[in-house]
């Protein structure tokens, strides 16, 4: 960005903001914090928000430094795995909230958010799901954080009980409409019981992400396996089109009169968040679902390479989606007389992508033992220099 639009106080996604869409940076990590780069994003790219991500997570305890010295702080025998994971966690999720508060403050907590990851096995039970949500948002002590929870069966009664408690939730993995319905059904239920309860729904902000890279993937694929210039033209179209079709649900329900109580009382409307936005495509634009899916209060995460290249150039063209919810219909019809169910597919994505969150969790668990390990033997190499003393005691994974 050229420093007389610096000097003008113009940042490089403002044209997106603009627009209604709020950019926020996908799969946070300590590198992001430390070298500043969060801070930058905020001042000079327009950055409003912030996702954490498991598989970034256990990479980055692996390989970056500044993870050392908690990690050697965490190394106790009394301190239990899940514990030290969440407080490398909250630690990394804390910091961006501190670097992302004066959006949370100039937006009156519309942005400014930064969402934390938990434990999905604990998704399948909504008791155990508000009580890891409640531990993990004490840990991160800030206003700004919100916890992520799946939108699989058992996860819909979690995201309900969370909202009815107060927690801020952010719904994922939402790859069909029929799950996007009842992740709003469970939202609005539980504002009704916070309301009926007395709690403040203006402090509680949700929201629900499409992970449009993955849909169109898996469309894709299979549209290129039946060769057919029809299927070959539908190439692409997938994801968007779901999004328009989702988009005017949102805008039937938020718009209509059964949401008016709720608003009077304070509450927000469930934003929708587009995520897996990383095009692979060399032949396609990387800011194409930066592009294709533009429209009034909406949110598009990316990862940093992401941002740079919209942050270099953006070609935009007003709303993508408001009203356009035949056409998308129309798109999704011409799929299933090619014989892709979307359906099938939303099931078939919903279940990877809980075994790979449960994997990038896996990983999670050991990046940070490996780490607690290798300090908890420095400490105690130092201390049998010290007094001589060779006796090791195993870290707790209680």
């Amino acid at each position: 960005m050229s420093d007389r639009l610096r000097s003008q106080g113009v940042r490089e996604l403002d044209e997106l903001v603009a627009e209604g869409v709020s950019p926020w940076l996908d799969g946070l990590s300590r590198g992001h914090l430390a070298s500043g780069c969060l801070t930058r994003l905020v001042a000079h790219t327009g950055v409003r928000g912030a996702t954490s991500d498991p598989a970034a997570l256990a990479a980055a305890v692996e390989t970056d430094d500044d993870y050392r010295e908690q990690l050697a702080g965490l190394a106790s025998d009394d301190i239990c795995a899940a514990d030290a994971v969440r407080a490398v966690s909250a630690h990394d999720v804390r910091w961006a909230c501190d670097e992302l508060r004066s959006v949370y403050r100039a937006t009156r907590g519309l942005d400014g958010m930064v969402s934390m990851d938990l434990d999905p096995r604990l998704a399948c039970d909504a008791e155990s799901a508000v009580a890891e949500a409640e531990r993990a948002l004490r840990a991160v002590n800030r206003p700004n954080a919100m916890v992520k929870l799946p939108a699989t069966t058992e996860g819909i009664a979690a995201i309900r009980e969370c909202i009815g408690e107060g927690i801020p939730v952010h719904v994922t993995a939402v790859f069909s409409v029929s799950r996007y319905r009842q992740a709003l059904d469970a939202y609005v239920e539980g504002l009704q019981r916070a309301l009926a309860e007395g709690r403040r729904l203006s402090a509680l902000s949700s929201v629900v992400s499409l992970p449009v890279g993955l849909l169109d993937a898996d469309v894709d694929a299979r549209l290129e396996e039946l060769g057919t210039p029809d299927a070959l033209a539908l190439r692409g179209e997938a994801a968007v089109a779901r999004a328009r079709h989702i988009y005017q649900m949102y805008d039937d329900w938020f718009g209509g009169a059964h949401w008016r109580a709720l608003a009077a009382a304070g509450g927000h409307p469930q934003r929708l968040m587009w995520t897996a936005t990383t095009v692979t495509d060399p032949s396609s634009s990387p800011t194409r679902y930066v592009e294709r899916l533009v429209t009034w209060g909406t949110i598009n995460t990316m990862t940093l390479p992401t941002l740079e290249a919209a942050a270099r150039r953006l070609a935009l063209y007003g709303d993508t989606l408001m009203g356009r919810h035949c056409a998308a219909r129309e798109v999704w019809s011409r799929l299933e007389r090619l014989g892709i169910n979307g359906d099938e597919i939303a099931g078939k994505l919903e279940t990877e992508s809980m075994k790979r969150l449960a994997a990038a969790w896996s990983d999670l668990y050991a990046a940070v033992d490996a780490g607690r390990h290798t300090a908890h033997r420095t400490q105690s190499s130092r201390r049998r220099g010290c007094t001589g003393d060779s006796t090791e005691k195993p870290l707790s994974t209680s």
